[in-house]
């Protein structure tokens, strides 16, 4: 799966909060400064394009929906943040998270029931 762009990663982000939307929708919904129509119409393309998005026409208008999830794009991002970032170590991200975040002890004790669930399945 290819990674997106920030601009395209935000406007996913709307399609998949909103599931089914037209370019209005989306456009509706992003901060200022708004993108031109015709600029966000083209980036809405090419994420069907890249096979990110499907959609159903009604006349000239299109609504999209999205053909991958937000899951399944957030566990290729993660597993390759790890990799690129903390030497494909789960361990050494969870170590960064602890010391650079400053996580509190209900956030650690909330890891900790999290590996222990995950352990007994």
């Amino acid at each position: 799966m290819e990674r997106l762009t920030n601009k395209e990663e935000e406007i996913m982000q709307v399609i998949w909060q909103l599931k089914k939307v037209f370019v209005n929708d989306i456009l509706d919904e992003m901060p200022e400064p708004k993108p031109h129509y015709n600029t966000l119409s083209t980036i809405v393309r090419l994420l069907e394009e890249k096979g990110f998005l499907a959609h159903k026409s009604y006349g000239k208008s299109h609504q999209y929906y999205p053909t991958i999830s937000l899951e399944d794009y957030r566990g290729v991002f993660v597993k390759d943040s790890i990799k690129k970032y903390f030497g494909n170590s789960v361990s050494n991200l969870v170590n960064y998270f602890v010391k650079e975040e400053e996580l509190s002890q209900t956030e650690i004790d909330e890891l900790i029931k999290i590996i222990e669930n995950n352990q007994k399945k």
